[in-house]
């Protein structure tokens, strides 16, 4: 009789239903099965009783390759990091330190941040020996200090506790909570504007065209009447992009009698100033209605260049003007696209386009501010059209009614930021603005960090110092008080100010704070859910950049370093407020430039060669020039930015505490945010220099 197998016990429940039965076969190659109840024979089998030991040994053996596979990969990069560290920091080779002069008052924020660290190192060791005795006192939420002291190290510990918890948590709480109410009405604010934004999508609003815009109903004028349009380039030793910027602005499609061009430079580079003049000629020589202006005494910076051109005689018979940086290539078809809105519309002073970016993957550093510069765009600056016909004008890629100007008071000189300085005028004599989400002019952002850093810190200084100068005007204007707070409260000081002060101190500076004072806490949906949202919310209008999203959440709170710095510097008129410094271009061309580029340069060699209006010595001369200057050597160094450095380090000792506090989260968070200013601090997050 072959012996009875018996199952049950790895499968069956502790109470049986039913009458077991057992069916035994006389031929012992057959399988024995116990059925405990009606339904127990078609119950699943578990997975697990179909495996052998081979094939665990296998699953084992792939995950284990995987783990290994993990941890081989953190390890080099890991090692180049530490790598990168030791030859940039320590050895500085190949980098030069932030010049001090150009930190100005950023030195008083560098040496509180310096100060923050050793505190924290210092606490750091402190809680680290404690923790090893075994004294956790803050784990408890009514905080009970013993009175009895073993050693004199525990009576230093047991003050520092309650001095901590009686004198230094109240004020770092207080102002948590300040922050963390001026972050939820920004969020609020930002939600808003997206809210909007849907809002415009879903009923396809957008400005519109009606009938035919250059018709015109005087028989003698052929049917066609366009108004006179004056163009204005203004640059400064722009050697990498004037020669885009001319030759895409003298294609516009307008006619040559009601149409002039101004290439306004303001370089100080005799060689470009050569270069540039040479490029006028070969486009007049074209045909192209051009002028060339230079300026001997450069005041005013770009105010100063556009208030000079603005002031010569022939400009008073141009109706309109549009303003285009060097680095822009505006379409043919740009005019026909913008100045047709100004017909009908004797309020309208100001036609507003879209940027798009040639070089938007060039790095990481230009994805993460396609990021920003979408969301500005298709968000913040269509909203504002739409519903405000009010928003700050961009200083390039729009057109101006002249007469918005004039009555506006000009371009003044008394800020960096002069195109928000003369919306803000213009808004409160009572102009409308529209802004064109589809017409999009191509242009360059920054590819490095220091030219980014150095963009940013003028954008956010500037209307500091504006603010300053137009609060008594926007008080005392006529135009209604809701205009008047959604111009100090919304567009000023939420938009402005708040921003930077709340993004530096809360994620900066409380939050590593509260790690060695935990008696004030950050709630976890402060530190986690709401910026991951209010990210998810900034990346929408670039969908394809959503795997970028936690990088851009980081390197956003790592930038606050700069803005906040920068908003101090323009609301306290402190040194290098007013400072003007000229954003790098590279001088990138768009995809469909690129197959033309070749017959386009020979075509130009040929019709320079065939010129008449030129001798052959000033053409040699003109060729020698430009070859002197694309040969010049340009020594070109990364750099190391000391207060991005400094916040690392206080964030990483940050994160090494909470690991004895056991805060998950905030570990990682702190960890990562350290780690993403190290990588800016050595400057490794844009275009890197060999």
């Amino acid at each position: 009789m072959a012996p009875t197998l018996d199952f049950s016990n790895w499968w069956a429940k502790d109470t049986y239903k039913g009458t077991p039965v057992v069916v035994t076969m006389e031929n012992p190659n057959y399988s024995v099965v116990e059925i405990d109840g009606p339904d127990s024979a078609f119950q699943p089998i578990e997975k697990s009783r179909g495996k052998n030991a081979k094939q665990v040994t296998w699953v084992l053996l792939l995950k284990a390759n995987r783990a290994v596979g993990c941890i081989s990969w953190l390890a080099t990069v890991l090692w180049a990091l530490l790598g990168v560290i030791n030859k940039r920091l320590i050895l500085r080779q190949g980098v030069a330190m932030e010049n001090e002069k150009m930190m100005g008052k950023g030195k008083l924020l560098l040496r509180t941040i310096k100060v923050f660290l050793v505190i924290s190192i210092a606490a750091l060791i402190f809680e680290i020996i404690a923790h090893l005795k075994g004294w956790h006192y803050f784990q408890t939420p009514n905080l009970y200090v013993p009175k009895s002291s073993y050693d004199l190290f525990h009576m230093v510990y047991v003050a520092w506790v309650e001095f901590r918890a009686d004198y230094i948590a109240p004020p770092i709480q207080a102002l948590s909570n300040f922050c963390v109410a001026l972050f939820l009405i920004q969020s609020a604010d930002r939600l808003v504007l997206c809210l909007g934004c849907l809002w415009i999508k879903f009923k396809k609003i957008k400005p519109r065209i009606s009938g035919h815009p250059f018709k015109s109903n005087d028989v003698e004028s052929l049917g066609h009447e366009y108004p006179m349009v004056l163009v204005q380039i203004p640059m400064c030793n722009e050697r990498e992009v004037y020669e885009q910027s001319i030759s895409a602005v003298c294609q516009i499609d307008w006619p040559k009698d009601r149409l002039l061009i101004q290439v306004l430079d303001d370089s100080d580079d005799e060689s470009i100033q050569w270069l540039i003049e040479a490029e006028v000629s070969k486009w007049t020589q074209r045909g192209a209605n051009i002028i060339y202006r230079h300026r001997v005494i450069r005041t005013g910076y770009k105010a100063g260049n556009l208030k000079s051109a603005m002031s010569c005689d022939y400009a008073k018979d141009y109706e309109f003007v549009a303003i285009f940086d060097a680095d822009f290539q505006p379409n043919p078809d740009f005019l026909k696209k913008t100045v047709p809105h100004f017909k009908d519309n004797p309020q309208l002073g100001l036609v507003q386009a879209r940027w798009a970016f040639v070089n938007k993957d060039e790095n990481l550093l230009t994805r993460l501010q396609n990021i920003n510069l979408c969301f500005h765009f298709e968000v913040e600056q269509q909203v504002n059209g739409v519903f405000l016909n009010f928003f700050g004008f961009n200083g390039t890629a729009g057109v101006w009614r002249i007469k918005a100007l004039e009555e506006s008071g000009g371009w003044l000189e008394r800020t960096t930021v002069e195109d928000m300085d003369i919306a803000v005028r213009a808004h409160l004599n009572g102009w409308k603005f529209i802004f064109l989400d589809d017409v999009k002019v191509l242009c360059e952002v920054p590819e490095s960090y220091e030219a980014y850093r150095k963009q940013q810190h003028r954008w956010h200084s500037g209307p500091m110092q504006l603010f300053r100068l137009c609060l008594p005007t926007i008080i005392t204007s006529k135009i209604p008080i809701w205009k008047k707070a959604n111009l100090i409260l919304l567009f000023f000081l939420l938009r402005k100010l708040i921003l930077p002060f709340y993004s530096f101190t809360l994620f900066c500076i409380i939050l590593p704070l509260t790690m060695f004072v935990p008696e004030a806490e950050l709630p976890l949906w402060i530190i986690c859910y709401i910026p991951v949202f209010m990210s998810f919310l900034n990346v929408l209008p670039s969908p394809k950049s959503f795997p970028f999203i936690v990088p851009y959440l980081l390197f956003e709170n790592t930038m606050s370093v700069t803005k906040f710095n920068a908003m101090v510097s323009g609301l306290f008129q402190l040194s290098g407020s007013y400072e003007w410094i000229v954003t790098k271009k590279a001088g990138r061309l768009s995809e469909s430039d690129l197959p033309s580029l070749a017959e386009k340069d020979l075509k130009t060699m040929n019709q320079l060669q065939i010129q008449r209006g030129s001798s052959d010595s000033e053409l040699n001369r003109q060729k020698e020039q430009k070859e002197l200057v694309d040969n010049q050597p340009i020594k070109k160094l990364n750099k190391i930015y000391r207060k991005e450095l400094a916040l690392a380090f206080l964030l990483l000792t940050a994160a090494i505490r909470s690991l004895l506090s056991a805060q998950g989260i905030h570990f990682y968070f702190l960890l990562f945010q350290g780690v993403t200013f190290l990588l800016v601090g050595l400057d490794l997050i844009g275009e890197q220099m060999s």
